[in-house]
């Protein structure tokens, strides 16, 4: 079979009235869900295999039209969130124009969530639910040999007019039996990063699942057992993207950190054998310690990004977050005293929040001192356990994320929680909230001062531009 995955173009995003000054995954980090599960193909099968991310090419509708249209393909795979879902119907419609008999296979969070609403969407023949790559495997070896797939577990599909629903795929154990995401089928060269000190950027999942409990959060397909590549393992992906000319990383984990003995293997190899590579990792304050800390300024890492997400102990509490506020300092400090960059994640308009709360908030990011500032308004995505909290106790008085995946049109704008504010009023603070962090004289000084590169200047410019013009 010749299969395609696409990464569908970023023209109707729903999200784009959440501010945010650091960039956005459209155009920076390879889409290493496809890419996994092409890598996978690519290894185990003899199907071909070809990949378009529209969002790093900046691919249209009718560029996308032309680039499959200079391609054979009897399969279209497309990844879909719930926040892109429009862009992933006109890309459905856009293969089906090009090439009216090709199957289209739907996988991603969206369609864990919502595999009713999507199999009905329009052309859509099958959906993968769970860990795509052994699942979407053998559903093209049904197709190829025109074989049942009532079998085969992580299969969605239409019967006589009726969903046959084989269930979520088997969770995977050995990630080590994976193949590296096939990076090489996207012109990886162009991925960029505000916080990387060379060019090229790739992003790496060293584990899936994650075991924390936050109330915002929820990754469906990937479950809450976290599973994880050994540190030999991540140690010959580096190396195979060294091989490709990419050195810098961010390890785009939940939480790279949960298993510290693992972290610190990884270091070491790395150290011992001189790899040339410069990383970011995501970690929580409390699986951090100091050991690791000299490890990872060893082994290359330049910068943790820390999830904080509220200034007050009160809405950690709402947020599930389990971390405290004085550990929150002791590891940035510590984290500063290894001279690696921070960056802090905040929130605001959490349920019960006020605004005393969110002042706290913007004076927290501040007392915590990090380098960068990456603040967002709370979305309650599907699934997450605030949003059914929500339904159930009715302060969410729709299912709009449901009604939005049976009928999704442009004019839908995801709410947030208006128990204290209003939108407006949420966009305004939080543009007060980047000013107050970013447009303090020390710290664009301090930014001047550590830009070490004409690139690095233009990109951090172009940041701090938006600073300036936000309303």
């Amino acid at each position: 079979m010749k299969v395609v995955l696409i990464n569908p173009p970023s023209t109707n995003e729903i999200m784009g009235n959440n501010p945010s000054i650091i960039e956005s995954s459209r155009g920076c980090n390879p889409p290493l869900g496809i890419l996994f599960l092409a890598g996978y193909l690519l290894e185990n099968t003899d199907h071909e295999v070809s990949v378009i991310d529209c969002q790093v090419e900046a691919l249209d509708y009718s560029k996308l039209a032309l680039r499959l249209q200079a391609l054979e393909f009897d399969v279209a795979g497309v990844t879909a969130m719930t926040f892109t879902l429009l862009d992933v119907i006109d890309t459905i419609k856009t293969v089906r124009q090009v090439n009216a008999g090709a199957k289209i296979v739907l996988g991603g969070p969206h369609v864990n969530l919502f595999p009713e609403e999507s199999i009905a969407l329009d052309d859509v023949d099958y959906l993968v639910l769970g860990e795509g790559e052994i699942a979407f495997s053998k559903l093209l070896d049904a197709m190829q040999n025109n074989s049942s797939v009532e079998g085969i577990k992580g299969i969605v599909t239409y019967k006589d007019d009726e969903i046959i629903n084989n269930g979520p795929s088997e969770m995977i154990e050995d990630l080590d039996k994976l193949a590296f995401p096939a990076r090489q089928l996207v012109p990886y060269e162009k991925y960029s990063s505000l916080l990387a000190k060379r060019m090229p950027i790739t992003t790496m999942f060293t584990s899936r699942g994650c075991p924390f409990k936050c109330s915002f959060c929820n990754r469906p397909h990937l479950g809450k057992k976290f599973r994880a590549h050994s540190a030999g393992r991540v140690i010959e992906e580096f190396q195979n993207c060294l091989d490709l000319g990419i050195h810098e990383f961010l390890i785009y984990d939940d939480t790279f950190t949960v298993n510290k003995q693992r972290v610190k293997d990884v270091c070491r190899i790395a150290i011992e054998n001189k790899l040339d590579i410069g990383f970011d990792i995501r970690a929580r304050v409390d699986t951090i310690d100091e050991e690791m800390l000299i490890l990872l300024k060893k082994a290359g890492c330049r910068g943790i990004h820390y999830g904080i997400e509220a200034g007050t102990e009160k809405i950690l509490k709402v947020l599930n977050k389990g971390i405290s506020l004085d550990r929150a300092k002791e590891v940035f400090d510590l984290t500063k005293k290894y001279k690696m960059q921070t960056l802090a994640y905040f929130m605001i308009g959490a349920p019960t929040e006020t605004i005393d709360d969110i002042n706290e908030t913007f004076r927290v990011a501040r007392w915590l001192k990090p380098d960068f500032l990456h603040m967002t308004i709370l979305t309650p995505f599907p699934g997450t356990p605030i949003y059914l909290d929500g339904l159930a106790s009715g302060a969410i008085k729709t299912d709009y994320w449901r009604e939005f995946s049976k009928n999704p049109t442009k004019e839908f704008a995801p709410p947030f929680i208006d128990e204290n504010f209003s939108k407006q009023e949420l966009q305004e603070l939080i543009v007060k909230g980047y000013k107050m962090f970013y447009m303090r004289p020390s710290y664009i000084i301090k930014k001047i001062f550590s830009v070490s590169s004409w690139g690095e200047f233009k990109r951090k410019s172009k940041a701090g531009l938006k600073v300036f013009t936000m309303k």
